[in-house]
C-alpha cells in the first residue's frame, strides 16, 4: 500500500467547494463550551458538505484560534450562523422547512442504526452542550430524536465524536 497525496486526493478549492451541492443537512450546536468541539464539528461538516452550522447560546463563534486549531480552516469554508438562543434557531428553520432532530437520548428516541433519512428531506440535527447534552428546551422544539446505540457503562460519546457518527450516517444515507 502507498499513501495517497494531498494532491492525488483532488479536494475542492474554496471557491469550488462554496458552489458545490451540499448535504440537506444543518447542524444546530445547543451550548456547546468546547472550542476544539465547535472546530471538530466545522472540519467534520466540510468532510461531509454538510449545509450549514447554527451556533446558539454559549457556543462560540468565528475568528477564533482555539476553533481555528481543530478547524483547520473549515471555518471558513463552512456557512455558519448564530443565534442566541437554540429555541428561536429551531423556530426559524421549522419555517424554512427543515425536520428537526435531537441527537439524544430521549423517549421514543429512533436508534441510529435502525433511521434511514428520506430523499428530498431538509434535516437539522441539534447536538447538546458537553455535561448536559441538548436542553430540553430544545428537545421540546424538535421533531423527533436519533441516538447512537451503545454498549459500555458511559452511555454518552463526546459531541463532536457524535457529530462524526450521525453525520456519517446521514451521508452514507443520503449519497447513495
Amino acid at each position: 500500500m502507498r499513501k495517497i497525496s494531498n494532491e492525488e486526493l483532488h479536494r475542492p478549492s474554496a471557491e469550488e467547494f462554496s458552489k458545490m451541492e451540499k448535504l440537506p443537512v444543518l447542524v444546530v450546536l445547543d451550548n456547546v463550551r468546547s472550542l476544539q468541539n465547535v472546530g471538530a464539528f466545522f472540519r467534520t461538516a466540510d468532510a461531509f458538505a454538510v449545509e450549514q452550522i447554527a451556533l446558539c447560546g454559549i457556543t462560540a463563534t468565528p475568528p477564533n484560534r482555539d476553533i481555528h486549531k481543530t478547524a483547520l480552516g473549515a471555518e471558513l469554508t463552512v456557512k455558519w450562523s448564530y443565534h442566541h438562543k437554540t429555541t428561536e434557531c429551531l423556530d426559524e428553520l421549522r419555517a424554512a422547512g427543515y425536520r428537526i432532530l435531537a441527537v439524544e437520548q430521549v423517549e421514543g428516541a429512533a436508534m441510529l442504526d435502525d433511521f434511514r433519512p428520506e430523499q428530498g428531506v431538509k434535516y437539522a440535527l441539534v447536538f447538546g452542550n458537553e455535561l448536559f447534552g441538548v436542553s430540553q428546551e430544545a428537545v421540546d422544539g424538535c421533531d423527533g430524536a436519533i441516538e447512537i446505540p451503545q454498549l459500555g457503562t458511559k452511555h454518552s460519546l463526546n459531541v463532536s465524536v457524535s457529530g462524526g457518527v450521525v453525520l456519517w450516517h446521514f451521508f452514507a444515507q443520503l449519497k447513495k
